[in-house]
């Protein structure tokens, strides 16, 4: 099948559509097709520094609307993300390859954190204490920043985004959002729904872009606050020059999500848990189950018994096959890197077990498509077991003892999210306890919290305080204030050189 350039995509700015003028684009694929059918404008910094202007501009009105009228627009927004959700769904999957069904799962998990700021005027109470001394009373706020921005991944083009600006906008803050230029239609589509829902020009901008973008937000004084979801070598680059500028950074970074098995499992849950949470997306999310340690002999033969029929068996094709299970990988250079990968892991002796490397799909031969991959017998040293693949790419290690398999993801540099399947409940709660990742579940293979609570790593999965969304989201974009007060009474009992908590002033 053959396919060409259709469209070259605009950025958001000020509540309308505006080309690029750079000259500069990026190719976007389908990834299916494995052939650019579009293309983004890579904005210079002067087009990046018009958006923070609209935003700047924009900021002081919208700061000063009542919380319950920015909710209400978010009630808007919300419900025209339903309505065009197969819209939404379409653009997603053909830019990033996913099913469908996973392209919507996706969105409404964002969408569950838009519901989430809809309850702002709730969020955004302070605490008053009434004569702290003589006649004198305090209370805090929490009040916005300004401009923030977001920098967000390829692999979850609406669902990110969505973790970042409904609630930077619900406190009182203006945003510009970067989303990949990689599949950026999403981005931009939201931000259209936004002002078809009542959001004010400049609250809310997209601007298509690369490190030139990145750097103009990162530098530029009225830039607040940044956001940033992607690889850990970038997001610590972020983390570090955001700082450097006296902004407020969180970057959530790259994992190596395990998994611990014990022997006492259900192994058909473990399979069920597996095959969805390693393949879904096609291994592209730091959420993916990417090792899994199975603790002895026993549950390692137990669980591969079970598992490598079903790998076997995976449905791999186009989004447009509603029989599709696993769709491709964004483009041929991250096909490639995840072949290279393979390639090591049998370099290094691991055992081989399923090989996606080959995988054709008909009428597709030319897509982007990796196979369900799996190794046996991997060991701590070997690059497929140290590195994030991201991709369809699962490394079983047997742990002598529930022992070392604690010991091995404590050692792990990355602290995302970890899982442990189990009947015994001891063992369960010594591990939720003990191990120093941010993320646990309990017979639940990827721990991703709900809206109204935060989402966010350890170690080097995370540079930054804050998690992002739920209440470390509304206090990420939000400085606190405390006002002490006292009125004269008519009733004067001389200078006072001091403050005594509880006492006469």
């Amino acid at each position: 099948m053959d396919a060409k350039v259709t469209h070259t995509l605009h950025h958001y700015i000020n509540g309308r559509k505006v080309e690029g003028v750079s000259g500069r684009f990026s190719p976007i694929y389908n990834p299916a097709l494995g052939e650019v059918t579009s293309q983004a404008p890579l904005a210079s910094a002067d087009e990046v520094r018009a958006a923070i202007a609209a935003a700047e501009a924009a900021f002081p009105a919208w700061a000063d609307t009542p919380p319950s009228r920015r909710a209400q627009i978010l009630f808007n927004f919300r419900a025209l993300i339903r309505e065009h959700m197969d819209e939404l769904a379409e653009l997603l999957s053909s830019e990033h390859g996913k099913t469908l069904d996973d392209a919507k799962g996706s969105i409404t998990r964002g969408l569950e954190v838009v519901e989430f700021a809809c309850g702002i005027p709730q969020l955004l109470k302070g605490e008053y204490s009434e004569n702290v001394a003589g006649g004198v009373d305090s209370w805090s706020m929490r009040q916005p920043l300004g401009v923030c921005a977001g920098i967000t991944p390829f692999n979850f083009p609406a669902m990110v985004p969505m973790w970042m600006f409904p609630v930077a906008i619900a406190c009182g803050n203006t945003f510009v959002l970067k989303p990949s230029e990689k599949d950026p239609s999403c981005g931009l589509r939201l931000a259209e729904l936004f002002s078809e829902a009542g959001l004010p020009d400049g609250v809310l901008n997209v601007v298509n872009g690369d490190k030139e973008a990145v750097d103009t937000l990162l530098s530029d004084p009225v830039v607040q606050a940044v956001s940033f979801v992607g690889s850990t070598k970038i997001g610590e680059y972020i983390y570090q020059t955001g700082c450097a500028h006296n902004k407020r950074v969180q970057a959530l970074c790259g994992a190596k999500n395990h998994m611990v098995v014990m022997a006492d499992a259900d192994m058909d849950q473990v399979t069920d848990a597996v095959m969805g949470a390693a393949y879904g997306s096609a291994g592209e999310r730091c959420m993916a189950i990417s090792v899994v340690v199975a603790v002895g002999d026993e549950a390692a033969d137990a669980m591969m018994e079970k598992l490598v029929p079903r790998i076997n068996e995976l449905k791999v094709g186009p989004y447009t096959d509603p029989a599709s299970e696993m769709g491709p990988v964004i483009n041929p250079e991250a096909k490639a890197r995840i072949q290279g990968y393979i390639d090591r892991g049998v370099d290094e002796g691991a055992t081989l077990v399923v090989d996606g490397r080959d995988i054709v799909v008909k009428g597709h031969e030319k897509g982007c498509f990796v196979g369900a991959t799996i190794f046996d017998h991997v060991k701590p040293g070997m690059s497929i077991y140290t590195d994030e693949i991201f991709g369809p790419v699962l490394c079983v290690v047997r742990a002598k003892d529930y022992e070392e398999a604690v010991n091995l993801i404590n050692d792990h540099e990355y602290g995302n999210g970890t899982a442990i399947f189990t009947r015994d409940g001891d063992a369960a709660r010594n591990f939720a306890h003990r191990i120093r990742i941010g993320m646990v579940g309990v017979n639940v293979p990827i721990p991703v919290p709900l809206a109204f609570h935060s989402f966010g790593g350890w170690k080097r999965s995370l540079f930054g305080d804050h998690y992002i969304h739920g209440p470390e989201g509304v206090r990420f974009y939000t400085r606190m204030k405390t006002v002490t007060s006292r009125w004269p009474s008519g009733i004067r009992s001389g200078a006072v050189f001091n403050f005594r908590a509880g006492g006469e002033h």
